[in-house]
């Protein structure tokens, strides 16, 4: 077994490899760019080694640098995480000539399985089902276009060592197949360092389901099971299970064994993925598979009980593997989601800067529900612009789904996260999703039920009152703090006022204190118009960004955050600023004008930010709805901006290399 590993790699995948080597007993090394040197995983290891500025192609995608890195700590062997160099057969190569082992799979696998045009050629000839398509290169927009329509629309145009959603684009006609390659070579170019592009025909309804495989150096191989991924978001998973709620035993067997095939045909070494698009029809086809961990690995471990980074390092040590194909037994459900900086009432795009909070949910088993929360970062921590937008990845394990899904939404009630825009309340509103939880799903699934982007959905019925009623109580509490405060003048006679006003976004609910003490813990009865009276029970102080008690003796976890004379509240999905008053000053309120939020409609603001990689218009050009304006890239994923309506540019503040930030004016219209 090695001594000491180095984590050629960042965040939280950085501190899930060194959770399992300190728990082999194994030291750790970690590497870090110039905007991770206080990063949690640097921390976190034995020892750290700095390796180049902060962008990704001068620090953590050097291979001489982590080289140099193994030989200056000594470091035996190197787990490559993913991204980064994890699918790089010439790194792989490299540390093999240096006498390095890489935690991972061999030279040949990793060159056939990382190039997807090859890749479908080993798997049709290892019989495994494959979408039909092009698998030659595409040359050109032109070849594109004449390609696809071969096939027949709609089409996937991919690049060939594409991954995590870059280099992908769906086609539904000869402009969007066009438009969709010179989209995908540009992303791969800059993602990759390989602009090669293939199509192949979009299953329509699709679901995205993988098979983990396990193999050693001494020809076994099993598999894990499967995990749902279905829901995506420009191609990127968001939220994924295992078992998929979707599969039968048959067709989960059927996928097991041509993933096996594939590994062995290939003659795969370690963990690895086999991914798969299913249609409505239970028919499965090959899309891929990923020589490295993957991101969502937590699942499969929560419902078979194994330690993939410890099997990876055990592999790459020369053992054998301790299972065979009985022992894998897939006990509970397990839920992931993927805690992004990114703003769902914006379109998901990026968002950058510190967590001034950062407190996630207490890991561990709490009856049977069991919570696992993967991350890199801590309170204080930078989310950088030059990296992946990830903070955590939440997991639950119940017996049920739907009890791990409840138990997810509880979860994500209890995260905090301040500094930064983030997609919980994305996340949380799509935990009670019908769709969602009657497991109904497909890769299309965001598109479909969010056709016009996120918007936290408003209270109403039981919403409306447990809201009503965490706001009547933390507003008690606020005054009563107040008034005790050291040399202040007695604002009142002491008698709790029992008849208030709770204004919920633009609602005026009355609400009444029926009988209870303004104390910690607070215990009292009131009744919110249009609906039974409730007792609310909380041992919250003020201060504390989660309340957490019961309203109705149901438990209940609300996000409160100050805002001016009131307070934004969230909580199992909806949101919605509250204000409590008197009767009187509610009256008076109601009559308050109404702020009107300045014209932008002739400003092209930047979404997010970036980087402007091309402008598309120049001053004195009329532009039509629909046009390209310009393109901005963050966080590795290129934006295109197009033109809501049609006008003439009057003016262009941008050009490309300029680094903007949210709301710059990139260009004004007439």
């Amino acid at each position: 077994m090695f001594k000491k590993i180095l984590i050629a790699n960042r965040g939280e995948i950085a501190c899930r490899v060194m959770k399992t080597a300190r728990k082999m007993g194994i030291a750790t090394v970690a590497v870090y760019s110039d905007a991770d040197a206080d990063a949690v995983h640097v921390d976190m290891a034995d020892e750290a080694v700095r390796i180049g500025p902060a962008p990704a192609s001068q620090s953590y995608l050097i291979a001489d640098a982590i080289i140099a890195a193994c030989k200056q700590t000594g470091a035996e062997a190197v787990h490559p995480g993913y991204g980064f160099l994890s699918e790089n057969a010439d790194f792989c190569a490299r540390l093999e000539a240096e006498g390095i082992t890489f935690i991972g799979p061999k030279v040949k696998a990793i060159q056939a399985m990382g190039d997807k045009i090859t890749s479908k050629k080993i798997a049709a000839e290892a019989g495994v089902s494959t979408v039909p398509g092009f698998m030659g290169l595409i040359e050109d927009a032109e070849h594109a276009a004449r390609i696809a329509g071969e096939i027949g629309y709609p089409v996937m145009i991919k690049a060939s060592a594409g991954g995590g959603g870059k280099g992908m684009r769906v086609a539904w006609n000869e402009a969007e197949a066009r438009e969709g390659f010179e989209r995908s070579r540009s992303e791969a170019a800059s993602s990759f360092g390989d602009d090669r592009i293939f199509v192949e025909k979009f299953v329509e309804e699709p679901r995205h389901i993988e098979i983990q495989v396990l193999a050693d150096g001494h020809g076994n191989c099993i598999h894990l099971g499967e995990r749902e991924c279905s829901i995506q978001r420009r191609n990127q998973k968001v939220v994924e299970e295992a078992p998929s709620p979707f599969l039968d035993a048959e067709t989960r067997a059927a996928m097991g064994a041509q993933a096996v095939a594939l590994a062995k045909a290939v003659d795969y070494q370690s963990a690895g993925t086999v991914e798969f698009i299913v249609d409505k029809n239970r028919n499965f086809f090959f899309l891929e598979m990923n020589t490295r961990l993957q991101v969502e690995h937590p699942v499969t471990e929560l419902v078979t009980g194994i330690d993939l980074v410890e099997q990876m390092i055990r592999i790459a040590a020369g053992e054998k593997l301790a299972l065979v194909q009985k022992d894998v037994v897939l006990e509970g459900w397990a839920v992931e989601s993927r805690i992004y900086a990114e703003d769902p009432v914006r379109n998901f795009l990026p968002s950058i800067g510190r967590l001034t909070r950062y407190r996630p949910p207490e890991e561990g088993r709490t009856g049977d529900v069991v919570l696992r929360n993967d991350t890199g970062v801590a309170e204080g921590s930078e989310i950088s612009m030059f990296y992946d937008p990830m903070i955590a990845k939440l997991c639950i394990w119940a017996p049920e789904r739907l009890g791990a899904i409840e138990a997810m939404s509880e979860a994500l009630d209890r995260f905090v996260i301040d500094g930064i825009e983030h997609n919980i309340p994305f996340l949380a509103a799509l935990m009670s999703h019908p769709r969602w939880r009657e497991g109904r799903l497909s890769t299309g699934f965001i598109a479909e039920e969010f056709p016009d982007g996120f918007a936290p959905p408003a209270p109403s019925g039981e919403e409306r009152a447990v809201l009503c009623a965490v706001a009547l109580a933390v507003e008690l509490l606020r005054r009563d703090r107040l008034d005790r405060l050291t040399g202040r003048l007695a604002p009142h006679s002491g008698e709790l006022k029992r008849d208030w006003v709770v204004r919920l976004d633009d609602d005026y609910l009355a609400a009444r204190v029926i009988e209870g003490m303004i104390s910690i813990p607070l215990e009292m009865d009131i009744l919110i118009e249009d609906a039974d009276a409730l007792t609310v029970a909380s041992s919250w102080r003020p201060g504390d960004p989660v309340w957490q008690g019961e309203v109705g003796g149901r438990p209940v976890a609300v996000q409160v955050r100050p805002v001016l004379n009131g307070v934004q509240l969230a909580w199992n999905g909806v949101c919605a600023r509250a204000r409590v008053m008197l009767p009187r000053i509610a009256d008076l309120d109601r009559l308050m004008p109404v702020r009107v939020a300045p014209d932008t409609s002739k400003l092209l603001l930047c979404p997010m930010p970036g980087l402007v990689v091309s402008i598309a218009v120049t001053e004195g050009q009329e532009v039509k709805a629909g046009e390209i304006l310009a393109v901005v890239e963050a966080m590795k994923m290129e934006n295109v901006l197009r033109a809501e309506r049609d006008g003439t540019v009057a003016k262009v503040n941008a050009v490309p290399g300029d680094s903007l930030a949210v709301d710059a004016v990139i260009m004004e219209f007439d």
